[in-house]
């Protein structure tokens, strides 16, 4: 029987659910067609964030930023280098902390741009700073390593 994948759609919310194997085949969200794995960086709001850490089966890695932040706006072409190179094994997401307030204080936060690697449905290791792609890539692939 073919392993299934669970996915939020960062998106719509909706959580979809496909054959492992057609991941890299850019599945789509069944509610409103949305690609669910396609290399780019998604944008999410608190509720998806917490329902993607939760439930997702493929590792997210979320970067928390704000529109002021300098840094942050200097590290997103390299995150967005990050997510295409990561792709489809890891999704990298967003989320803009002065809109989504509460995502700081669930998740921590005490100095942007932070990043916070979820996997299993937990919070698996974070870094902090903004950095060139090649290092997220190495911090993702040396902490998800550690898990396997």
């Amino acid at each position: 029987m073919t392993q299934k994948l669970r996915l939020t759609c960062t998106d719509c919310g909706q959580v979809n659910q496909f054959p492992a194997d057609k991941v890299a085949s850019t599945p789509k969200c069944g509610t409103c067609g949305h690609a669910l794995v396609d290399g780019k960086v998604a944008q999410l709001d608190f509720r998806t964030l917490e329902k993607a850490a939760k439930s997702d089966d493929l590792p997210l890695l979320v970067d928390f930023w704000a529109p002021w932040c300098g840094p942050c706006r200097a590290m997103a072409p390299e995150f967005e280098k990050a997510a295409r190179a990561l792709s489809p094994r890891v999704r990298l997401a967003k989320i803009d902390t002065q809109s989504n307030p509460d995502a700081t204080v669930r998740y921590n936060i005490r100095g942007i741009p932070a990043f916070i690697l979820f996997a299993e449905g937990r919070e698996v290791a974070r870094l902090s700073g903004a950095r060139p792609a090649a290092d997220l890539m190495r911090f993702v692939e040396d902490k998800l390593a550690l898990l396997a």
